[in-house]
């Protein structure tokens, strides 16, 4: 199946506008599709990406301004090229993210930049399928607690003393690196989505590309974090009030096996699972019961088939059936939304690994649209608790990670976060702003990557603030330019401190975390 499906990928090769594409996963359309002049969405299944088939977010936010000329209709309301016809349509763009900056405590003095271009193609077919793709090439220079962060997820080389030794770096949201320059990063990778609903009770899926579960900014289920992987899924409607999502995708820990007869060794492979059942109690209140489960084929040296019980398309039974910590690793959790109000929206998550009630993450959040009076604005809170051991194995191999990066939260185990986000929009002009407070408790850098069983535990605090700035040309393909300032602070022995500035163009589809 995943290699059907990443030859898919390839001749028809995420992010998408069409009848029944995906919509992008960027927190700018999420915050848009919880908005309440989008209030007709209400409490549905918050696995993300949603189907433009079933809410269509892009005539709630489209440009309504009347444009005198060609260019600026495209600018501001179109795809650069729009092909239609009787029963079938496709859109092209290029994406983009041209960047210059500078930290003010980097005493190398070292020129901060983004150079990224790609394009997107998405299009519909008779109504029922839809396909979608969109290729990055970067070069990049980041700030050096980025650097440094990328580089410790690198993938793992085998040395002749059974250990690893590290090797290019890994960018989460995106792909592994190459040098480039000096200290720079090169890399390349393509998303996309194929999409066929034969009727409005169900919704198939297959690609290569992210998932994220939850109201909140994080996810302490599953988020965008890691990089795109190949994975199936359905989304299925019934009894009017119950959504349910089945997911499976093929992952890998960035260890290079030791004995290989190819040009490059291969990584050690695992698979993935996730079952997400939503329940609308009431037009205010949607209770959601959440697993996630990653299954053991293989170590270094050995392949073998994965158990049966993951092609059981029925939640909780990795545990119950399967009581075998070296065979998988199950999280398992709840998550509960309440809407007293169309721009008032609370939400929350518990998170338990493997059944063990030593191990149990919580979230609460709020979401609270047009403070002020202002039309389109929001202000959200959020608080996360994630124990040490919460998304850790027996098994190391399998740890809740992919690709060395952590699979929900972005700072892995042993941590609170307090998180402050403000955005708003007027005229094409907007402002976003947030912060973040880390109280690190027990923590350990990459404690959730294979090849690292004996780390040190740290302890301290982060502070990260960043603001932008900007004017949104698209709202489509979310074209912008930005004036951002990022500031880190720590007491974190080891950590850097930043204060950085950037200017710069880009295509803001899909998110990529900084704020670890």
């Amino acid at each position: 199946m995943f290699k059907i499906g990443f030859f898919l990928l390839l001749f028809i090769p995420t992010i998408s506008f069409g009848q029944q594409n995906l919509l992008p996963i960027s927190s700018y359309y999420k915050d848009q599709l919880l908005a309440p002049r989008a209030n007709s969405y209400g409490n549905q299944s918050s696995f993300y990406p949603r189907s433009e088939g079933e809410y269509d977010l892009k005539e709630i936010i489209r440009d309504s301004s009347k444009q005198y000329y060609e260019f600026t209709e495209r600018l501001f309301k179109k795809h650069l090229f729009e092909i239609k016809g009787d029963g079938y349509c496709m859109y092209i763009s290029p994406v983009v993210n041209f960047a210059l900056g500078k930290d003010f405590l980097d005493t190398v003095d070292r020129r901060l930049f983004n150079n990224t271009r790609g394009f997107l193609v998405e299009g519909d077919i008779l109504n029922k399928f839809s396909f979608s793709t969109t290729l990055y090439e970067n070069q990049n220079r980041f700030t050096q607690y980025e650097s440094d962060y990328y580089r410790s997820a690198g993938e793992r080389y085998p040395s002749n003393d059974s250990s690893y030794y590290v090797d290019n770096a890994m960018i989460p949201g995106a792909a592994r690196t190459k040098p480039f320059k000096v200290d720079g990063f090169d890399y390349a990778y393509a998303i996309g989505n194929l999409v066929y609903s034969p009727s409005k009770h169900l919704r198939l899926m297959a690609g290569n590309n992210t998932n994220f579960v939850g109201e909140g900014y994080r996810s302490l289920f599953l988020s965008d974090n890691s990089v795109p992987s190949i994975y199936a899924r359905a989304d299925i409607h019934f009894a009017q009030r119950f959504d349910y999502t089945i997911l499976r995708s093929k992952q890998f820990n960035l260890l290079r096996r030791p004995i290989y007869s190819t040009v490059e060794a291969y990584y050690e492979p695992k698979l993935f699972s996730s079952h997400f059942l939503s329940f609308r109690a009431s037009e205010k209140i949607n209770i959601s019961l959440f697993e996630g489960s990653y299954w053991n084929v293989g170590d270094s040296i050995s392949s073998k088939k994965v158990n049966a019980t993951y092609y059981i398309p029925l939640p909780f039974l990795g545990g119950a059936l399967v009581d075998n910590s070296q065979e998988v690793n199950v999280l398992s959790g709840v998550q509960m939304t309440y809407i007293p109000a169309p721009f008032l929206r609370f939400y929350g998550q518990l998170a338990l690994s493997n059944w063990n009630s030593k191990t149990i993450g919580s979230q609460i959040g709020i979401r609270y649209y047009n403070p002020f009076g202002l039309k389109e604005g929001m202000i959200q809170l959020e608080y996360n608790n994630v124990p040490k051991k919460l998304y850790v194995s027996d098994n190391s191999r399998l740890h809740y990670s992919a690709s060395n990066l952590p699979s929900a939260h972005p700072k892995g185990n042993g941590f609170q976060e307090i998180i402050m986000r403000f955005n708003f929009t007027k005229n094409r002009w907007f402002v976003d702003s947030k912060s973040i407070l880390y109280q690190l408790n027990d923590y350990q850098a990459n404690n959730l990557i294979a090849s690292n069983p004996n780390l040190a535990y740290q302890s301290g605090s982060i502070f990260h603030q960043q603001t932008e700035f900007g004017y949104r040309f698209n709202k489509k393909v979310n074209l912008e330019i930005f004036v951002q300032s990022l500031y880190r602070s720590t007491s974190v022995s080891g950590e850097r401190n930043t204060n950085a500035v950037y200017f710069g163009l880009r295509t803001g589809l899909i998110n990529h975390y900084n704020d670890f």
